[in-house]
């Protein structure tokens, strides 16, 4: 195998472009060409293919997004699966595609090394609940940002006796509500794990009130149910896809309902995907691009890079999106102590 192509596919997080800039100074560095695919599997489908070199990747280490762009077009949904994507392949000579995406992305790449395409899998999401590794990259960036909003949104809350809800992404796991919350010494955090009483959380947040607390901060997921148990959403996206959102609006009018307490809410959204990635962020997408380059020369396909510990290594692609990676109760139970 002598010529990658890489790609960034479904939602953007911080570190793409450092998990792209470690695939090709890896694979570079081995006499391996290797080439860009703009806006994910579209960019495969259509023809839209760039060669790049070292000199391609300087410099954006520290920038968010993804100098390839990205889409959320799936070539089984919006194409022939394979067969679509097999006259850009045929015409640029690529032979082996690394992956950089979340659990749909990832579930695609299987699928398509399952026909014979040659991938490897790069976990990336900022809801960290990607199978089979420890940790994503993009996680730690968006609950830093998460936590640093909560830091503000206490002191106008605190100010104003109010309560704040914030509403964070997490579509089926509740890992940002979870680490945020408890950085951020939320009073309760509401995740998909784990059902939760409305009313109990009132009764409990009006004794904190009336005990001298002058405050009350609620972190919600996204994927939370409504209070009558169904999803909350958005409508649909341009590709047809469910667009969750609006949770954190429908508790925050329940509880000021319930606790007479004026109630604010803030819908973080993309807010938590952009921006400059963290150094920790950095390090970790560079590691991932550099062992999937290294799993490509390697000849070790149908497999996605995973972090377990401190170290990189590979997992069936196949396994490894089979279900989300839920917050442990474990987890859960911790931040139990710091509630109201």
């Amino acid at each position: 195998m002598t010529h990658i192509g890489v790609l960034t596919a479904g939602g953007d997080c911080p570190g793409l472009n450092a998990a792209i800039r470690g695939v090709v100074v890896r694979a570079t560095a081995a006499g391996l060409t290797v080439s860009g695919v703009e806006n994910g599997w579209q960019g495969l489908m259509e023809g839209r293919v760039r060669p790049m070199g070292r000199d391609d990747v300087r410099g954006i280490l520290t920038r968010g997004g993804t100098i390839l762009g990205t889409s959320r077009t799936d070539p089984y949904v919006h194409g022939s699966g394979l067969a679509s994507l097999l006259p850009t392949l045929a015409e640029t000579g690529i032979d082996a595609v690394v992956v950089i995406g979340g659990d749909g992305s990832l579930r695609t790449a299987a699928r398509l090394g399952g026909e014979g395409l040659s991938v490897v899998g790069v976990p990336k999401t900022i809801d960290n609940d990607i199978g089979m590794t420890d940790v994503s990259f993009g996680f730690e960036t968006a609950v830093q940002i998460v936590t640093d909003a909560i830091d503000r949104l206490t002191t106008t809350a605190e100010a104003h006796n109010r309560i704040m809800v914030i509403e964070v992404m997490g579509r089926q796991s509740g890992w940002i509500a979870t680490h945020a919350g408890l950085a951020g010494g939320a009073e309760a955090i509401l995740v998909p794990e784990t059902a939760y009483d409305l009313e109990d959380l009132a009764r409990r947040l009006v004794a904190r009130h009336e005990a001298g607390s002058a405050y009350s901060v609620v972190v919600v997921a996204e994927g939370v149910p409504g209070p009558d148990g169904g999803p909350v959403t958005a409508g649909k996206d341009a590709r047809g896809f469910e667009r969750l959102g609006g949770v954190g609006n429908v508790i925050g009018v329940e509880l000021e309902r319930i606790t007479g307490f004026e109630t604010r809410v803030m819908v973080l959204g993309h807010l938590q995907r952009g921006g400059t990635p963290t150094a920790f962020d950095r390090v970790l997408a560079t590691r991932f691009g550099i062992r999937a380059a290294e799993a490509v020369i390697e000849g070790d396909f149908g497999m996605m890079v995973a972090c377990h510990g401190t170290e990189m290594t590979l997992v069936p692609l196949s396994e490894s999106v089979t279900e989300p990676r839920s917050v442990p109760q474990s987890r859960l139970d911790e931040t139990g102590w710091f509630g109201v």
